[in-house]
């Protein structure tokens, strides 16, 4: 599929699941236009061919140059690209445009709002967990009762500062013996709450099963002006980010598995 046919569908599926969180969404152009000043950019990433994988950034006030696009990326199953794609999409809006929406409306429909105690200073809003997998009722039952981003906060606490707003992505899942935690700020990976992550006591089943969550942290002085806080304008479709801020490996190693059914 060639690169503007890959945007076409990702800039499809991005109307259609903003829709189903009752956001009007259309594409135009490079990014797809949503209410306000908000729109979605899609960054290509060369040699991706029929793999599924896509990166979006969330704007909160288009034209602006002086607040972040909260990028993120995610990576779907299919039988043709197509499916793939809409699937990543489907699973970027689940977990993460849940939470900018959120974050802009503030009534507390689509994500959680919480402030903890050992993140003192900074609001978090997190969006569902997409759990996939084999037994998944067992990850998904712990990760509903356990309280995950107060255990990480000693590791994540050195990488605050400014307003944010800071994306904090958590992959977890595998299987006992062969279990994967990772934890991405703002793209990149923290060492330091990876492992603490990994030191939970989540189940770790027979089978494989993973999930998936997106917490994003402001500044409480900056939450209540979330609606209005701004963005770079979105680049196009372009070259890849830096490989340290694509959890590429991870995802190959859980489409190895589903497809050697695992």
């Amino acid at each position: 599929m060639r690169p503007q046919e890959r945007l076409a569908v990702i800039q499809r599926c991005v109307v259609r699941e903003m829709a189903r969180l009752g956001q009007e969404f259309t594409a135009d152009g490079e990014v797809v236009r949503g209410p306000g000043t908000t729109a979605v950019a899609v960054r290509e990433h060369p040699g991706d061919d029929g793999s599924g994988h896509v990166d979006l950034g969330f704007v909160l006030h288009l034209g602006r140059a002086d607040a972040p696009v909260v990028w993120d990326c995610a990576a779907g199953l299919g039988k043709t690209e197509e499916e793939k794609l809409a699937n990543a999409v489907k699973m970027w809006a689940t977990t993460t445009a849940s939470v900018l929406v959120e974050l802009a409306d503030g009534r507390g429909v689509h994500a959680d709002h919480a402030d903890h105690a050992e993140l003192p200073g900074w609001h978090a809003v997190q969006g569902p967990a997409a759990v996939f997998g084999f037994g998944n009722e067992h990850l998904a039952g712990w990760l509903a009762e356990h309280r995950v981003l107060p255990a990480l906060a000693p590791a994540l606490r050195p990488q605050l500062a400014g307003p944010g707003p800071v994306g904090v992505k958590l992959f977890l899942g595998g299987k006992a013996g062969d279990d994967v935690a990772e934890v991405r700020v703002n793209g990149e990976v923290s060492e330091a709450a990876s492992a603490a992550l990994r030191a939970m006591d989540w189940p770790r089943g027979e089978r494989l099963c993973w999930a998936r969550l997106f917490v994003l942290l402001t500044a409480e002085r900056a939450a209540g002006q979330a609606a209005s806080a701004g963005a770079v304008a979105p680049a196009p479709m372009r070259a890849p980010a830096p490989a340290a801020a694509r959890p590429r490996g991870l995802f190959a190693r859980w489409r190895e598995a589903r497809r050697a059914g695992r």
